[in-house]
């Protein structure tokens, strides 16, 4: 047969922009660059076969294709076909094979690649071109029958699964039913005669399930899998997980259709999968597993137990069974060469898919390895000493938001371990949570604020949305690679695989170990770095910033502009956020130093009060507790800026409702309980966010602002006369929505500080500003901090200003939200990532015409998107000074601050690493 000539690359043959890609026999017609046509997988491939690196011939249908397909009502273009039939022809030269013929065939898979990873998600055919014809024509070839019907019958089944719709049980059932009739343990004890025989069962019950004989149509094949492949990416779980991975829905996938390369055609042929560097611990050394006689799918299926790679990891998890290093010397050593080539090419460490056939290495993938976020540090400061990536690479790579999984506990080494069984580490850190069997109560009891553990027999991708609902994820099989091993890893959830010693029946609701028996909802504790599993609920150590960790902090905080403050309400908060290197307190929230038991009488006294006399005398008694918790937020800042917020909720928030507590409230404040009663009543509103509260109060009850200024003022004397060290403190006026209502609160302030600095002769430092949470603040900020006595510091209450924005309170969007997600009406929940088009309108225009008039006004956020990647990115673009959220999500603003200015430099999006 001819060669066909292949068209050039970026060419337009007939009528169509080009759709096929070739790659394969050291050259190919895409590189690495072009992800975004040929997805991951396919451009990997490419850029692979241009190194010379030992890849199958095959070639890569676009992305443009599955968009195509998806918009047309799921049908391929008419002019794929031609592209498709040439590349394929051209394939089977390189390898000597054809498609469908009986006597050469050419087999090959059908695989998914999207731009973004998403391991597991989309789905995957291999093996493809056996029938009754060619599967005799394939064992006639290998001179192996048993290792051709094995190889038919993992078509069979994943082609019925895929394309037909054939649940995966119905096949294992009749596998398992042949095993145990014929006294058989594993797949590899099964003979030729074994494999035809399920071969035979396998063909008649698709028959039976689709009331259509198994296609031995080679074309109809793949057809059927392209077009079941594009479809994919429109699945529940790949919808779900591109959901909480922001991966746009208009990607699409591309499909890779490849030459089989056999894993499983004896003991000198395998099939396994590598990581370049730990993905777990980030340490420069090989890591993973493989299985001898075997394909792709049995690695990370958990239904055999796999090998390690190397001597090293042999040793250190005392296994009996040999590595590829020594059972595979020549086949290991080109895998070193090609990993150390892969890392020069890629910069980064790299997740790699390989077979053996019978002792010659070939290349299936590589990609950006999913890690843990101490692997990346690890990994990104390494490369910067090794020289492969600068220090502002290194910030890029590590995901922002991921920074959050090491700002949370591990068990404390002091902790009493009682230890129920052992697997494998597979995703680092500990959880502990009640036992749940299924993912869908996993998402059920995680929304009823349970922390669970989820625990399976394996996971699989229909288990998405409970992996993320979970706090750890512990499962009886599966190895380091498996799906409950990356997912979770990608997640940042702790996980324990391969408990093996497990019995777990999920439909009883018990799991079993050594005779003991654990119930659905008994609490037990995952530690993800050491594989243990424990009973009960173990004592957890709070993190501490160290190492890689710190490394990456201090190159980001040089490539930063935006400020990093955090939200803080008593000293152990502040002490928390000073060491997760906050510059200062943005949002200290006076009101909660007066929900604890031993403060809220007094409080409760002031709100009783019958006139101005009373509640003063109320306040006198809370004025030093005020000074006294103002004095030590000054001295842990020790000279950083601190923005205390006046009093701010509605009074009745600290009142009684309950009867029993209603009286014995009465009884210790000495006033009648009709009186009390009344008091509750008067205060009750139907809208209380919209209600009495903010510079309301102080409006009101103008006593109140003076004893808050009073205690912020006589609390920053003496804080600088104990430290040695300025006191900047910043009052920020809450809920303002006019310039009247900030100018009668000012004078409160003003005359306060005067006092203060009459009877202790000290000169003092503060600002007064005001929290913008209303739509008609920001409109109006040009009036609000015009002037002399205008305000002298913006901070953006977005949480507020978002429900205020929006008409929508966040304590009862949760239905909502969901229902606009599935509807694709917002892109994210503006609770956690701010409504940049609206909400982040507002603060544009705020920002823009406060600085109209008053050139040097400060500007930050306080609400909860202060420690969101993506808001933390619009408030560098917007040009605001800084943000301020919850102490441990302090490194994740720093972080980001820091891409978002480097991102900037570099004209690129912020989005970290791939």
């Amino acid at each position: 047969m001819q060669k066909p000539t292949r068209p050039e690359r970026g060419t337009t043959p007939g009528t169509a922009g080009r759709r096929v890609y070739l790659f394969g026999a050291g050259k190919a017609d895409g590189s690495a660059d072009m992800k975004a046509l040929l997805g991951g997988k396919g451009a990997n491939l490419a850029e692979m076969a241009n190194l010379g690196l030992p890849v199958p011939p095959g070639f890569t249908i676009t992305t443009e294709v599955c968009a195509a397909y998806n918009a047309n009502g799921r049908v391929l273009p008419a002019d794929l076909k031609r592209e498709v039939e040439a590349a394929l022809a051209e394939v089977g030269l390189i390898v000597g094979g054809r498609f469908g013929d009986p006597s050469e065939p050419l087999l090959v898979s059908v695989r998914s690649g999207a731009r973004a990873s998403m391991p597991g998600m989309l789905d995957t055919i291999l093996n493809l071109g056996l029938n009754e014809a060619t599967v005799e024509g394939l064992a006639a070839k290998s001179g192996n029958p048993r290792f051709a019907y094995d190889s038919y019958r993992r078509f069979i089944q994943m082609y019925s699964d895929v394309v037909l719709g054939v649940e995966h049980s119905v096949f294992e059932d009749i596998l398992d039913s042949h095993k145990n009739l014929n006294g058989l343990g594993l797949d590899t004890d099964l003979g030729a005669e074994d494999w035809q025989a399920v071969v035979h069962e396998y063909l008649a019950a698709v028959e039976r399930e689709t009331g259509k004989p198994f296609p031995q149509d080679t074309a109809e094949q793949l057809w059927g899998a392209i077009a079941a492949v594009f479809g994919s990416w429109d699945n529940e779980r790949a919808r779900t997980y591109r959901r909480l991975h922001g991966i746009p829905q208009d990607w699409g996938t591309a499909v890779n259709v490849q030459a089989m390369v056999f894993g499983n055609l004896g003991p000198t042929s395998a099939t396994g999968v590598g990581f370049t560097r730990n993905p777990s611990t980030g340490a420069h050394e090989i890591y993973g597993e493989f299985l001898i006689n075997a394909q792709g799918e049995d690695v990370v299926a958990g239904i055999r137990t796999p090998q390690p790679l190397t001597e090293a990891a042999r040793n250190q998890g005392g296994e009996e069974l040999q590595s590829f290093e020594t059972l595979m010397p020549d086949a290991f050593a080109e895998l070193k060469r090609v990993f150390l080539a892969l890392e020069r090419r890629y910069r980064d460490m790299q997740d790699v898919e390989f077979t053996v056939q019978e002792g010659k290495l070939w290349m299936l993938q590589t990609r950006s390895g999913k890690r843990t976020v101490k692997a990346a540090l690890k990994i990104a400061s390494d490369m910067v000493r090794e020289r492969l990536i600068s220090e502002e690479e290194a910030v890029m790579r590590v995901e922002a938001a991921r920074l959050d999984q090491l700002l949370h506990p591990t068990i404390d080494p002091d902790a009493e371990r009682r230890i129920v069984a052992t697997g494998l580490p597979a995703s680092p850190g500990a959880a502990s949570g009640e036992i749940v069997f299924d993912a869908d109560e996993a998402q059920a009891l995680k929304a009823q604020g349970k922390d669970v553990i989820l625990v399976r027999i394996e996971t699989s991708p229909e288990d998405i949305h409970g992996m993320h609902a979970a706090a750890g994820i512990l499962t009886a099989r599966g190895g380091m690679t498996s799906h409950a091993a990356v997912v979770a890893r990608g997640m940042g959830r702790p996980c324990v695989c391969g408990a093996g010693a497990l019995r777990i029946d999920a439909k009883a609701g018990t799991m079993t170990v050594v005779g003991r028996a654990f119930a659905k909802r008994d609490i037990i504790t995952i530690d993800g770095t050491t594989g243990e599993v424990l009973e009960g609920k173990v004592k957890m150590r709070q993190p501490e910033l160290s190492g890689d960790f710190a490394t990456i902090m201090d190159w980001a905080d040089k490539a930063r502009r935006l400020g990093v403050r955090a939200n803080a309400d008593t000293p152990r908060e502040a002490e928390q956020a000073r060491k997760f290197g906050a510059e200062g307190i943005g949002l200290c929230r006076t009101e909660h130093m007066f929900f604890e038991e031993s403060r809220i009488l007094a409080m409760r006294e002031m709100i009783c009060g019958d006139d101005e006399a009373g509640r003063r005398r109320a306040l006198a008694r809370m004025l030093p507790m005020q000074r006294s918790d103002f004095e030590a937020l000054f001295e842990i800042m020790a000279g950083l800026p601190v923005t205390i917020r006046l009093l701010d909720p509605p009074l009745h928030e600290f009142l009684p409702h309950e009867e029993k507590e209603a009286t014995a409230v009465a009884t210790a404040l000495g006033v009648p309980i009709a009186k009390l009663k009344a008091r509750v009543s008067e205060l009750a509103e139907f809208n209380p966010m919209l209600g009495f509260r903010g510079c309301r109060l102080a409006i009101r009850y103008p006593e109140i602002a003076e004893m808050q200024a009073r205690a912020i003022f006589e609390a920053s004397v003496n804080a600088g006369r104990k430290t040695g060290k300025p006191v900047i403190s910043e009052v920020m006026i809450p809920l303002v929505a006019y310039r009247a209502e900030f100018d009668i609160v000012r004078d409160v302030i003003v005359a306060t500080a005067r006092a203060v600095e009459t009877e202790t002769g000290a000169k003092l430092d503060y600002q007064i500003g005001t929290m913008i949470e209303l739509p008609r603040a920001a409109l109006k900020a040009g009036e609000i901090a015009a002037g002399e006595a205008g305000a002298q510091f913006f901070s953006f209450g977005t949480n507020d200003l978002t429900q205020t924005c929006l008409g929508l309170s966040r304590d009862d969007a949760a239905p909502i939200l969901a229902n606009y997600a599935e509807r694709a009406i917002l892109p994210a929940d503006p609770f956690v990532s701010i409504d940049q088009d609206g909400v982040g309108e507002l603060m544009r225009i705020g920002t823009g015409r406060g600085r109209a008039v008053r050139p040097d006004l400060k500007v930050g956020i306080c609400g909860e998107h202060g420690g969101d990647p993506a808001s933390v990115a619009f408030c560098h673009a917007t040009g605001l000074d800084y943000v301020s959220c919850s102490a441990f999500r302090v490194p994740v603003a720093r972080l980001a601050a820091a891409q978002a200015a480097i991102a900037e430099k570099r004209g690129t999006s912020p989005a970290g690493r791939d």
